[in-house]
């Protein structure tokens, strides 16, 4: 029963980590649908990518650094600092004024979200052992709780407060899951002996580490995008930008309301399986959404796009912790750093093409991904056999 009841406060503490990670990777996408905003730090669409592309070389420098101090100190350090550079952010974004304002804000929320994000899943993946895939798929509701928190909140208040106070207010939560971090207390690091680069460096070398990786490159790179630019693509429809953002917040609703479905589909479908089957809805998706411009074929297409996206990264996540045990924290730093570089690489692309050709044509990038997803998802699909063959020599049993 005390055991049960600490592994309880522990996922508490990861949920509230993720919460504030989802809170980081929507703050963006919400304020630059938001025409206060835009006028505010007077950027264009190429700018906003920009913006876009430091906070995701953030989160790849932290994910870097995370996963293998992870394995070698614990989670403890990580979430507190991590937490605090959340909140550095926020305030830092609250008082920009310019897009070179918003620029060292940015970077720190991906300094601080990446960390989050590593740290919370490596916790929770060796929480639970044989039932990480559910319990990674719960904590993502998590993330989607506090994605959905941002936009729903901007529409509800729009023209009422300034964005400041929000992101003030956002930035004492952050503060206050540093301090709550700080008094909890977590397990040992899974590799307490001292850290070998050399061993982190072998992960990549680990029977289907890489094909993953590069489905997570795809599928991070597409949420990336969706979550930054479906309101400015909403608003260059003709809608209105309390429109927009709502269309945002649906977004986010459905992924969280996936994740819901996605821990009960786990139960009855294979994993793989379950990844295919998310890269078609994601294609069907953005061919919905980028061939209509009514509101409610808008809405359609983000919603199925939202329900698709929900389960293919905890998912896939979860592949890597059942074959790669030994290294878990290390192997997800990798995976999240490849990730990365396409949830980085992403938007900053739509934004150079949305700058030059509009940003219809921008929209293609995800269009493009989902592709890739579902080449890659049956690729595995495939060779499921032989990498599991492959990887037993890996597993830390």
């Amino acid at each position: 029963m005390a055991e049960t009841i600490r592994r309880g406060m522990l996922f508490g503490g990861a949920a509230t980590g993720i919460f504030v990670f989802g809170i980081v990777m929507a703050v963006l996408g919400t304020l630059f649908g938001l025409p206060e905003m835009r006028a505010r730090l007077q950027i264009d669409m190429a700018q906003q990518g920009n913006v876009f592309l430091l906070l995701f070389m953030g989160i790849l420098v932290s994910t870097l650094v995370a996963g293998p101090a992870i394995d070698s100190i614990g989670n403890k350090i990580i979430l507190v600092a991590s937490s605090a550079l959340v909140a550095a952010g926020m305030a830092g974004l609250a008082y920009a004024h310019s897009f070179r304002g918003a620029a060292i804000p940015a970077v720190l929320l991906g300094l601080g979200g990446g960390g989050l994000n590593t740290s919370t899943n490596v916790l929770v993946s060796d929480l639970y052992g044989e039932k990480r895939g559910p319990m990674l798929n719960l904590l993502g509701i998590f993330y989607g709780i506090g994605a959905l928190c941002i936009p729903l909140l901007a529409a509800v208040i729009a023209g009422h407060f300034a964005i400041g106070p929000q992101l003030l207010t956002c930035a004492g939560f952050a503060g206050a899951c540093a301090l709550l971090f700080l008094a909890m207390h977590f397990p040992a690091s899974s590799a307490p002996q001292s850290f070998s680069w050399r061993e982190a460096l072998r992960v990549a070398q680990y029977p289907g580490v890489l094909v993953l990786g590069f489905l997570l490159f795809c599928q991070s790179g597409n949420e990336a995008s969706i979550s930054g630019w479906t309101s400015t693509y909403v608003g260059a429809a003709g809608l209105g930008a309390r429109t927009a953002t709502l269309i945002l917040a649906g977004y986010w609703a459905a992924l969280m309301a996936g994740r819901l479905a996605v821990s009960g589909l786990l139960k009855v479908v294979g994993k793989l399986q379950l990844v295919l089957a998310s890269g078609v809805g994601a294609l069907i998706g953005a061919v919905i959404l980028l061939t209509n411009r009514s509101e409610a074929m808008l809405v359609a297409g983000v919603l199925v796009i939202g329900l698709s996206y929900a389960g293919v990264f905890p998912t896939a996540l979860a592949i890597a912790g059942d074959t790669y045990r030994k290294m878990a924290g290390t192997v997800f730093g990798l995976l999240f750093a490849i990730a990365l570089v396409g949830g980085m690489s992403f938007p900053w692309a739509v934004g150079q093409i949305s700058q030059r050709f509009g940003v219809r044509i921008g929209m293609v990038v995800p269009l493009a991904a989902a592709v890739g997803i579902c080449v890659l998802a049956w690729r595995i699909l495939k060779s499921e056999k032989s990498i599991e063959v492959a990887s037993q020599g890996e597993r830390g049993y």
